[in-house]
C-alpha cells in the first residue's frame, strides 16, 4: 500500500481563494489542441486532461470571499498545477455548488442555490499561447429555473441524458440537448443526495435518506429498492464496469464504526458485499473510468485510493487537504484524481502503477539476497 507524501510535490496542490464545492476534467474534446508537430512528439495520453474545472465561494452575503468557477491547468510530466487559475468566471453573489461535465466536450452545467446554468468553453488560438476559457452560455435552461437547490447532476455516457437531483427530493431526467423530460418524480427521496447512470445506460441509481433507489431508463420506471442494513447511511452511488458486458454498483454507507463500500449485483440488484475501509465520515467518492479503482475523500482531508478487484487500500494521502474532501474525479484515462475541498485547495495525485512498484520491490529483494549469498560464499574461504 502506497502512502502520499505532501513534501515531495507540493505542486500538485494550490489553493485558489475559494472554498471548493465541485472538480471535475476538462473533456480532451473541449480542450486546446497543440499543432500537430507537437502533438506527434508528445504521447496522446499527455495531451488530454490537462484542464480542471472547479467550483466554489464563499456564498451570499459580505464574507468578501467570491463566487465563480475556475479552471486550472494541470501539467502531467512536472505533477503540478497552476499556482493561479488560467481563467476564472465570476458567478456574483450566487454560490456554485455542483458541476457536471458534457462528455463530448459541449460545456458544463452549475448547479446555484435557486438555478441551474450551463456554461460553454471557449478557445482562444489568435496567439501562440493557447488559452481555454469558460463563458455562460445564451442557452437557458427553462426546466431548472426555479427548482431551488440541486445537490446531485450526472450526464449518461454519451450525454444524451442528463439527471438532477434536488434538495426537496425531486429526481428529474432530460433527454440532452433537448432538455425533453423523460422522468419527473417528485418524492424519489427526501433529499437526493447523489445519481449516477449505468453503463450501458440503462439504468440510474439515485440515494438518499431512505433505501437507494434503481430506475429503468426506457420506461422511466422504479423498478428495484436497496434496502439499508442496521444503522446505514448511504452517501453516494456509481456504476462501474467490470468487464465489457458486466458492471456492477458501488454505494457508500456509514455506520458508527465508520465508512464502508457496498458492492450490489446490477441483475438481481442484491447486495453482493460490504468492505469497511475508513473509521472518519465519508465526503466524497467516484470510480475510475477503467473501472480499477474506487478512491474515498474524508471530512478529516485525507484521500484513500482501492483495488475493485481486491477492495484493499493501494494508495493512502494523509491529509491532503487541511478541509473535508468535497469532490473527487478521475481523468479520463484513469492516470490521475483531481480533489477538492472546502479550505480552498485543489490536488491531483497521480496514480501509480502498482506492478512496476511491485516488480522495484521484488528487484530490490533478489540484490539483497544475492548480496548475501556473496558475502556468505566469500566469508567462508579460508
Amino acid at each position: 500500500m502506497g502512502k502520499g507524501n505532501k513534501s515531495e510535490d507540493e505542486s500538485s496542490c494550490q489553493k485558489y481563494g475559494v472554498p471548493l464545492y465541485g472538480a471535475a476534467w476538462v473533456p480532451p474534446a473541449a480542450a486546446v489542441k497543440e499543432d500537430s508537430a507537437a502533438e506527434s512528439e508528445t504521447p496522446a495520453s499527455d495531451t488530454v486532461n490537462r484542464h480542471v474545472v472547479l467550483a466554489g465561494g464563499g456564498g451570499e452575503g459580505h464574507s468578501g470571499i467570491p463566487n465563480a468557477i475556475l479552471l486550472s491547468a494541470f501539467d502531467f510530466e512536472s505533477n503540478s498545477l497552476s499556482d493561479q487559475p488560467v481563467a476564472k468566471h465570476g458567478t456574483a453573489s450566487d454560490l456554485p455548488y455542483r458541476i457536471a461535465v458534457h462528455p463530448g466536450g459541449e460545456g458544463v452545467i452549475c448547479s446555484f442555490p435557486k438555478s441551474c446554468r450551463w456554461f460553454e468553453w471557449e478557445s482562444d488560438t489568435s496567439t501562440d499561447k493557447h488559452t481555454l476559457s469558460l463563458k455562460r452560455s445564451e442557452k437557458v435552461l427553462e426546466q431548472l429555473e426555479d427548482v431551488g437547490q440541486q445537490l446531485a447532476m450526472t450526464f449518461n455516457d454519451d450525454g444524451s441524458l442528463l439527471a438532477v437531483g434536488g434538495e426537496d427530493g425531486k429526481l428529474r431526467v432530460f433527454k440532452w440537448p433537448a432538455m425533453e423530460s423523460t422522468l419527473s418524480e417528485a418524492k424519489a427521496h427526501n433529499s437526493v443526495k447523489d445519481l449516477d447512470f449505468s453503463p450501458d445506460a440503462k439504468f440510474l441509481v439515485s440515494v438518499g435518506s431512505g433505501p437507494g433507489r434503481i430506475w429503468n431508463v426506457a420506461t422511466s420506471t422504479s423498478v428495484a429498492s436497496l434496502p439499508k442494513e442496521n444503522d446505514e447511511i448511504f452517501g453516494f452511488c456509481r456504476f462501474s464496469r467490470t468487464t465489457d458486458t458486466d458492471q456492477v454498483l458501488y454505494i457508500t454507507a456509514m455506520r458508527d464504526k465508520g465508512g464502508s463500500i457496498l458492492k450490489w449485483n446490477t441483475t438481481s440488484w442484491k447486495r453482493i458485499s460490504s468492505t469497511h475501509v475508513v473509521r472518519d465520515p465519508v465526503s466524497a467518492f467516484n470510480v475510475s473510468p477503467d473501472g480499477k479503482l474506487l478512491a474515498i475523500g474524508t471530512i478529516q482531508g485525507d484521500i484513500f485510493i482501492i483495488s475493485s478487484a481486491s477492495m484493499r487500500l493501494q494508495t493512502v494521502v494523509r491529509k491532503a487537504h487541511l478541509g473535508l474532501v468535497t469532490a473527487l474525479a478521475f481523468s479520463r484515462d484513469s492516470r490521475a484524481l483531481v480533489s477538492a475541498s472546502l479550505d480552498s485547495s485543489a490536488r491531483v495525485t497521480l496514480i501509480k502503477d502498482k506492478k512496476k512498484d511491485g516488480m522495484s520491490v521484488w528487484i530490490i529483494l533478489l540484490i539483497i539476497l544475492l548480496a548475501v549469498a556473496v558475502y556468505y560464499v566469500t566469508s567462508k574461504k579460508p
